[in-house]
């Protein structure tokens, strides 16, 4: 604790700064610890935000599903659920990717792969659903739609294929490093 009054807690400016002088350059730590300060709150900050999006949306789709069971809707409404869902689900996982960072205090690929993949889906999925209407839209639109179908297939295959090299190569690192623990013991 720094010196004073045992009983009053620190201030965060002069806690950062006892912590800044033990590392031998008082000005560049003191820098460093304070923008690591910022990052936290802009985590946690990012992290409230996201929340109330996802509990907002999860309420806006319960009532859309609800509604459209006691109509005798749902058939009509499943695509635009799935759409809801799909959000839901692509903003959780960016809550997730915040909280890996948070903890981390680093990037991490897999996260924002995840998210990717998902909005990929999300956009194949409302293509989809709108191609029984191009034709009547016309040949180049209907075209068009093709294309970007093909182009978001693509786009699964290699987030896909990244996230399994991914998960191979962190296999592979945590065998070494078990195999590396194992002969040190």
């Amino acid at each position: 604790m720094i010196s004073g009054d045992p009983q009053r807690r620190p201030s965060i400016t002069s806690y950062m700064f006892e912590r800044a002088k033990v590392g031998g350059q008082p000005s560049r730590n003191f820098v460093v610890n304070s923008l690591s300060l910022v990052e936290d709150v802009v985590y946690v900050g990012l992290g409230i935000l996201l929340t109330i999006a996802a509990l907002t949306l999860l309420g806006s789709a319960l009532k859309t599903f609800v509604t459209a069971v006691f109509t005798h809707e749902l058939h009509q409404q499943v695509i635009g659920l799935l759409d809801q869902i799909l959000l839901i689900m692509l903003i959780v996982e960016l809550l997730y990717t915040v909280q890996v960072s948070f903890r981390e205090h680093g990037l991490l690929a897999e996260p924002f792969l995840v998210v990717a993949l998902i909005a990929v889906i999300r956009r194949i999925l409302v293509v989809t659903a709108e191609v029984p209407k191009l034709p009547e839209a016309g040949e180049v639109i209907f075209r068009h739609a093709i294309y970007e179908l093909s182009l978001l297939t693509v786009m699964v295959l290699v987030l896909v294929g990244s996230l399994i090299l991914l998960q191979r190569s962190r296999r592979e690192q945590e065998q070494v490093k078990d195999a590396h623990a194992h002969k040190t013991a």
